[in-house]
């Protein structure tokens, strides 16, 4: 499924491949790794609210202070998991996150398979890259919050999507 439009970077629109997903949908699986090689999917991730902020690329300053933002917050949220995906080498995930400091997300790269963007409709097609998204899902792998920004340069609502993920871990 392609959403013609569904995404723009500096206006220009742009196609996100996948569907669009809502509040009360299940979660879909995916496959990608994490910054040691390993396999991560939604049932590894299972049996704990779940924050998925995905970006473009870590190497660019929305999505550089995206990830810092959600370090920040996951300190005070040890019972929730937030994963921050992108089409970054998983290598160039680690290396970032070393120099910034960043060690409470956890990291998946999508580069392999696409997996994750094509599942949760965040793949730009004509980038080959994330777009900017927020998805808070529970234990019950129900998607409880679901934010595509519609701009890729522009912000997410962080609070709105904290608020979610702090509700349901009580």
């Amino acid at each position: 499924m392609e959403r013609p439009g569904a995404t723009t970077m500096r206006g220009n629109p742009l196609t996100l491949i996948g569907p669009e997903l809502k509040v009360g949908e299940t979660a879909p699986e995916f496959s990608a790794i994490d910054t040691s090689l390993q396999p991560v999917s939604l049932a590894s991730t299972a049996g704990q609210v779940r924050i998925f902020s995905v970006v473009p690329s870590l190497d660019t300053p929305v999505c550089d202070m995206q990830t810092k933002r959600f370090n920040e917050e996951a300190a005070k949220l040890p019972s929730v998991e937030i994963l921050t995906v992108s089409m970054d080498l998983p290598f160039a995930m680690k290396r970032w996150c070393g120099a910034m400091g960043v060690d409470k997300v956890k990291m998946i790269s999508d580069h392999r398979t696409g997996s994750f963007g094509e599942s949760y409709g965040t793949m730009i097609k004509d980038l080959r890259i994330e777009s900017r998204a927020i998805f808070v899902v529970d234990k019950e792998n129900v998607v409880r919050y679901a934010e595509y920004v519609k701009e890729v340069a522009d912000h997410p609502d962080y609070d709105a999507a904290l608020s979610v993920a702090k509700g349901l871990a009580g």
